[in-house]
């Protein structure tokens, strides 16, 4: 799926933010779509928040109509996201600004052209980061690195973001589709139960204790047993045990 507002660099307004809602619930019950990427549409990912619609058109808006605003803007950025039921992957094709790095971390993996630029530019506008994008540079980049580039607002390049760990990889703007695709396929090679409580598991643990990770690991275990309808525990751990037909740390069990 892609942002597409490529005359605006796929700036992020209200209307935009509803569609995307629409788009993820579609692609949740689509029983065909395995793995969801999402990118942006011609040459970059997306300049973040559209300012003058996101604030200027909205600020004398009456309080409804903003609290919607709000609501469709986190509700897919982030809170649905965040937690997809499905494997998503960001595709950083260019450009990626200001509140662009609330759904780029929300994402469960991220690869990214060497060329694409990244920028935290808000305080050159007088402003602090908006949203969430502090939280998800807390979770996913260092402390100094971040406090660099939100207290200058300098930019950096796809090498830099996967450097830091921003990103899990950039690549070279010509096989970004390719290598996005090549992940695409591992991830579709696994149980689609069991990778989603893998995932979830680990996003829910980041909050928890010890005791806590412990008890809602388990109770997963437990579920992903009763809703996985083939059976990949069992054939698992036969195929590794009883067979010796596969190595887990090199392979995915037959399916």
């Amino acid at each position: 799926m892609a942002l597409n507002r490529p005359e605006k660099r796929n700036a992020m307004n209200p209307k935009l933010n509803a569609e995307m809602l629409d788009v993820l619930e579609t692609l949740d019950a689509d029983t065909d779509a395995g793995v969801v990427v999402l990118t942006g549409a011609g040459e970059s990912f997306s300049a973040g928040m559209d300012l003058k619609e996101y604030f200027r058109e909205v600020d004398g808006a009456p309080d409804h109509v903003q609290r919607r605003v709000r609501r469709d803007s986190m509700g897919w950025q982030w809170r649905t996201l965040r937690t997809y039921p499905k494997p998503t992957i960001a595709m950083v094709n260019g450009w990626c600004f200001g509140g662009a790095f609330t759904p780029l971390v929300s994402c469960d993996l991220a690869i990214a052209a060497d060329d694409a630029t990244f920028g935290l530019s808000e305080v050159n506008s007088g402003i602090p980061p908006g949203g969430n994008v502090s939280r998800a540079l807390a979770e996913t980049v260092g402390t100094r690195d971040a406090l660099l580039y939100i207290m200058t607002g300098r930019t950096f390049d796809g090498v830099r973001a996967a450097q830091m760990g921003l990103v899990n990889a950039s690549v070279p703007r010509e096989r970004l589709r390719e290598e996005v695709e090549a992940l695409a396929r591992e991830l579709l090679e696994k149980n689609p139960v069991v990778l989603r409580a893998a995932k979830l598991g680990f996003k829910h643990a980041l909050g928890m204790s010890w005791e806590q990770a412990e008890d809602y690991f388990y109770a997963k275990l437990d579920q992903s047993r009763f809703q996985d309808a083939e059976g990949g525990r069992a054939k698992g751990m036969a195929q590794f045990l009883d067979e010796k037909s596969i190595r887990p740390g090199l392979e995915t069990y037959g399916r």
